[in-house]
């Protein structure tokens, strides 16, 4: 009887044990193909709440993270840019970017974020996507916007990369830099961002 008793023990120590062996070669299996999926981050932030849900994101799935700057950078009063930027969306301007992406070819991921400017995807955005050929690319847009939507922002980045493959964006409400409303992602608000990045990432099989 003691002998079935400790048989019985050993086989389920055993069974445990496998258990656990396959749940870390699994685990380790989906870690390695997320670093083979050579991820890239490209985020557009003027008020840094943008920059925060790149950062998020990041941490979550890895990869490279860059900012995108230009050559000749925004007016720093929030009439003067939405002036301007409005100018260049009438006129189909697409501002020179300082931000250079070596060996684009790499990424087989693209992270796309940037906030609402006047319901559109920004300028420097579709400056971005239209210098770089994306083709056969996952492109994956995120947003930060005043409490008024994405506007036509994720149209358009299927518009400039027609030949990607686009799953579901995410967008949070970020400022109201109208109302003198700047940096809001800290906090609780952080937090809640960051609960719904990673269901957002879940649910387009970025990560398990």
């Amino acid at each position: 009887m003691k002998k079935r008793i400790g048989f019985c023990i050993m086989m389920t120590m055993a069974f445990l044990a496998s258990g656990c062996s396959h749940a870390q070669h699994a685990a380790a299996q989906r870690e390695t193909a997320m670093s083979e999926k050579n991820i890239l981050i490209v985020y557009l932030s003027r008020t840094g709440n943008t920059k925060t849900v790149a950062e998020l994101i990041h941490k979550k799935v890895g990869g490279d993270l860059v900012a995108l700057r230009l050559q000749h950078p925004y007016p720093e009063n929030y009439a003067d840019m939405v002036l301007q930027v409005a100018s260049e969306n009438e006129s189909n301007f697409l501002p020179s970017l300082q931000t250079k992406i070596e060996h684009i070819e790499k990424y087989d991921t693209i992270f796309v974020g940037f906030p609402t400017w006047g319901m559109q995807l920004p300028p420097p955005m579709k400056s971005f996507l239209s210098q770089y050929d994306l083709s056969g690319k996952t492109v994956i847009p995120f947003n930060t916007n005043a409490g008024y939507g994405i506007g036509s922002s994720f149209e358009t980045v299927k518009k400039l990369a027609p030949k990607s493959k686009i799953p579901e964006g995410f967008s949070v409400k970020g400022g109201i830099e109208k109302e003198g409303i700047l940096f809001v992602m800290e906090g609780q608000k952080k937090t809640l961002a960051e609960t719904a990045i990673v269901k957002w990432l879940k649910k387009i099989n970025l990560i398990d």
